[in-house]
């Protein structure tokens, strides 16, 4: 995989990132932003309201607020009827917003304090509050939020919908429901996780003619199919099981065994060459009828150094003393591992598991759903959402390992503060077993000699886009099982690569 610098992964910023570029631009003698991004609104503007003639702008006080006046005076010179609703402070607006706001009257524009009742519009163009907004909508702002949802009208948002959180993705209160978003200068991470999908339809970015990672190096990217395919490499004729690596899986407590073999099936299907699933359960079966070729062991065998390449600690572990002691062998060795479930739930409970996870010197990959980051952190869940990006990438500092925080725009956060969001992926993946079937994925890859952080971006990526596979063909997401989700992924691992040597 070629550096995060690559253009192959799209740059992603956090609001104080944009705010630094845009001084920098300043400084550097770059003006006009604010026209600029007018302007490109306008234009968007202009081919979603094809045969449509009337647009409703809606400015609020800051300069998200400027840019859509400056939209509104070049739509009104192409001859659309606009309308413009004003929620500022003429007295209280930056230079920039007061000159758009100028040069819009000066076009003949009018300003309206409330949407007109009974008004016909073929857009919205939603400039009530962008990246600044910090405190959650009320008063005359929130019932204006409410009005253009209940409208069902196509919305074009300026840089992120109004009351979305451009960092995390969470809303303050409500949001506007856009049909497309159009992000300057770059993307943010609010747009991809948490509720972002819900709010941006469409995601569309213009630079403002700034190129921006050579500006500011960003710290964040999005992943995509290109980025995390130049990882797979062609077998060559001559493979044989001993070259694609072993696998080890350690779970499976009583009423627990199909986690560690839907783990255990997910790594056989992602190309392993050989799965050792030892499961703790005493009564567990000796062989998986459904996937014979697993080979169920006890835990010693996990622990003979030369049979393993990667071992996956944690689905359906248990929280007994023998899974502590287990996950503190596991932690003593130099495998890479990936840690899952209720591995992580053990960490979060002992110091002394901690001390070890974070000394270790072999790769760790940590895959926390926020309950458990908020474990891990000792801090509620509702703090991990609302810092995302924040969050993952302190985790990954503070266990000295690869973190992916799981949920909608999955975060992967690397020990060096750099971080990636991932945009596959569906409300299907919210059942039972996705995450062993990840966990399974990801050592898989391991085991076939990516780097950790290779196998974990391409089998996050991968993981959401085969439940985004399924659900085109019309199974899911209602009803979308991880057995389901671990044949797409093998599916579409197997075509990626025939396209990657192509």
């Amino acid at each position: 995989m070629k550096s995060p610098a690559s253009p192959l992964f799209p740059p992603v910023y956090l609001t104080h990132e944009i705010r630094q570029l845009e001084q920098i631009a300043l400084n550097s003698g770059i003006a006009g932003l604010m026209e600029r991004a007018g302007l490109a609104a306008a234009e968007m503007a202009c081919g979603l309201l094809t045969g449509k003639t009337s647009v409703l702008v809606l400015a609020g006080p800051g300069n998200n607020g400027g840019d859509a006046l400056v939209a509104a005076r070049h739509l009104k010179a192409r001859w659309f009827k606009v309308t413009v609703v004003f929620t500022g402070d003429p007295a209280r607006l930056s230079p920039d917003a007061a000159r758009a706001l100028d040069a819009w009257r000066a076009a003949g524009g009018e300003l309206l304090d409330a949407i007109p009742p009974r008004g016909k519009w073929g857009l919205v163009i939603d400039g009530l509050f962008g990246i600044g907004l910090a405190r959650d909508l009320e008063g005359p702002a929130l019932e204006l939020t409410r009005a253009i949802n209940a409208m069902h009208l196509p919305v074009l948002a300026l840089d992120v919908p109004s009351g979305l959180d451009a960092d995390s993705g969470q809303t303050f209160r409500a949001a506007i429901r856009a049909s497309h978003t159009l992000s300057f200068i770059g993307l943010k991470p609010g747009l991809f996780t948490a509720y972002g999908p819900d709010y941006c339809g469409e995601i569309h970015v213009d630079t403002l003619g700034l190129d921006a990672p050579a500006l500011l190096r960003p710290s964040g990217w999005l992943l995509g199919k290109d980025g995390v395919t130049a990882a797979l490499k062609p077998r060559p004729r001559n493979s044989h099981k001993g070259m694609l690596g072993s696998v080890g899986i350690l779970g499976g407590a009583p009423s627990m065994n199909g986690a560690a073999l839907l783990a255990g099936r997910a790594a056989l299907k992602l190309g392993a060459g050989r799965i050792y699933a030892a499961l703790l359960d005493a009564d567990a079966p000796t062989v998986d009828v459904e996937q014979p070729e697993l080979m169920l062991c006890g835990a010693e065998k996990l622990f003979e150094p030369e049979n393993l390449s990667c071992l996956v600690v944690g689905p359906g572990l248990g929280q007994s003393d023998e899974a502590a002691q287990l996950l503190r062998r596991a932690l003593e060795t130099e495998l890479p591992l990936v840690l899952d479930a209720d591995a992580l739930n053990l960490i979060a409970g002992h110091a002394q598991l901690q001390a070890l996870l974070s000394d270790r010197r072999g790769g760790t990959i940590l895959t926390p759903h926020p309950a458990e980051a908020a474990r891990l952190m000792a801090i509620s869940t509702h703090d991990i959402q609302q810092e995302r990006v924040t969050c993952a990438v302190m985790l990954a500092k503070r266990c000295n390992s690869l973190v992916v925080l799981k949920g909608a725009g999955s975060i992967c956060a690397l020990q060096n503060g750099e971080w990636f969001v991932n945009p596959t992926g569906n409300p299907g993946l919210s059942s039972a077993g996705m995450g062993d079937v990840l966990s399974g994925m990801i050592a898989a890859l391991v085991a076939q000699r990516l780097t950790p952080q290779q196998a974990l971006l391409l089998a996050v990526y991968l993981h959401g886009a085969a439940a985004d596979e399924l659900v085109a063909q019309g199974t899911g997401p209602i009803g979308l099982t991880a057995t389901e989700v671990a044949n797409a992924a093998r599916m579409l691992i197997n075509r990626w690569g025939c396209q990657a040597r192509a």
